[in-house]
């Protein structure tokens, strides 16, 4: 096979061929939901709580959000064989259509909340589901495309998003963006059973992981606590405390009938284990400047909060440009290279931004922001399509799901390690 043939059977041709560009679009869509409801919130959440009051409860969105979200993700793997991956994204899709009515419809912010905890599982599950999917239903030479699309989703979800939440609350309308995701949410439903045709049940034995869950559930819980506790102390227990029972799964899982994540994913002497630990470590270090970046630069650079919102989103853009450039990668020694060069840069450029954020002119910590954006987008879509290489075929759907449970924890971990940081140093007093 020459040269160009072999670009061609692995380029975007043949990746939207044989039926697959609009299956592509199902799990962009779903991506688009998960990323840009995190990103549209935040940004109204002043709104919110200027009408339904309890401005104490702030983090609560974020916490429940992130706790039904993990929890969604992590099971969505093994719920794919028990329903079949169409009627498991179908419900999804509900799923969240509800979660985003009951947040607009809220008269108070308990209602609010319960429809952020719905909205969180709709969103865990989506993307659970389109891991799922990309895993089952795209050949391996198009693995590092459609990650790199994914993170392209995502580069736009964080521009648009917070612009999206900005116009909406500036009109004094922010129960209108719900409505918009529950539409956009019921439209990802009702599409996915006719898109994922073809796709079957697994015709093994399976279940479900409770006791996984569950202790995963408890983890989970006491991190998104410890990042909302004022005292340093407590904090950096509880997320010991976290990071202990989320040990304790990988012990539970390694031994149990029905298992969480593939096999040997808690040995770190396996491309599958480190892989995990390197998704999982690598996202809680970034997780210092998505929390407290644009904070840090409207007190320090006098930034608004919008342009400290674009600041903080150019890693995202970076991100989504480096995973293009990286897409057409095959394998073996370019693969490899890549994926450490994507280490270097994002431990780089966290040390740029531990350097630079505090009077450094603001090109500097453009820059380094920048470096992490890359860093991940060299390295990311490849980390999982070379994990999707080594992982059995009857733990493929679990394995893939797990890349967004996975990447979640670490983001709950590093955002409480953050928090503790903050504190310590003084920013609970302003």
């Amino acid at each position: 096979m020459t040269q160009l043939s072999q670009r061609a059977e692995t380029g975007w041709a043949d990746l939207f061929a044989e039926g697959r560009l609009p299956r592509f679009a199902l799990i962009c869509l779903g991506i688009w939901l998960n990323a840009a409801d995190t990103l549209v919130t935040a940004t109204i959440m002043p709104s919110v709580g200027a009408e339904l009051g309890g401005y104490a409860y702030f983090s609560w969105a974020v916490a429940g959000f992130l706790v039904g979200a993990i929890l969604a993700g992590a099971s969505s793997g093994r719920l794919s064989e028990i329903f079949g991956l169409r009627l498991a994204t179908t419900i999804a899709g509900l799923v969240l259509t509800a979660g985003c009515a009951l947040s607009a419809a809220a008269p108070d912010m308990g209602t609010f909340l319960a429809g952020r905890i719905l909205q969180g599982i709709g969103c865990g599950w989506i993307a659970g589901f389109a891991m799922v999917a990309t895993a089952m239903l795209f050949p391996e030479r198009h693995l590092a495309r459609v990650f790199a699309s994914i993170s392209g989703v995502w580069g736009v979800a964080t521009v648009l998003g917070p612009l999206v939440g900005g116009l909406f609350a500036e009109a004094g309308d922010w129960r209108s963006v719900f409505w918009l995701f529950a539409a956009q949410a019921l439209v990802f439903g009702a599409a996915a059973p006719f898109l994922l045709k073809g796709t079957v049940k697994s015709q093994g034995r399976t279940g479900v992981p409770w006791l996984q869950l569950i202790t995963l559930g408890l983890g989970v819980t006491a991190i998104s606590v410890a990042d909302m506790v004022p005292q340093p102390a407590v904090t950096v227990i509880l997320v010991v405390l976290g990071l202990a029972i989320l040990a304790l799964v990988l012990r539970i899982d390694a031994t149990a009938k029905v298992r969480l994540l593939p096999h040997r994913a808690g040995d770190l002497r396996t491309i599958c284990g480190s892989g995990y630990a390197a998704l999982f470590a690598l996202t809680a270090a970034s997780m210092g400047l998505t929390v407290y970046g644009p904070a840090i630069l409207q007190t320090l650079h006098g930034l608004s909060p919008l342009a400290a919102g674009y600041i903080v989103g150019i890693q995202a853009l970076s991100w989504t440009l480096a995973a293009f450039t990286v897409a057409g990668i095959s394998g073996g020694i370019g693969e490899q290279r890549a994926i450490r060069r994507g280490a270097i840069c994002i431990l780089l450029g966290v040390a740029m931004l531990a350097l630079f954020m505090y009077s450094a002119p603001l090109a500097f910590v453009i820059a380094a922001a920048a470096t992490v954006g890359a860093g991940f987008g060299f390295s990311s879509s490849l980390m999982n399509r070379r994990l999707l290489g080594v992982i059995a075929d009857e733990d493929r759907a679990i394995g893939a799901s797990a890349f967004i449970a996975v990447r979640q924890s670490g983001g709950a971990v590093g955002a409480a390690i953050a928090g503790a940081t903050a504190n310590l140093v003084g920013s609970a007093a302003g």
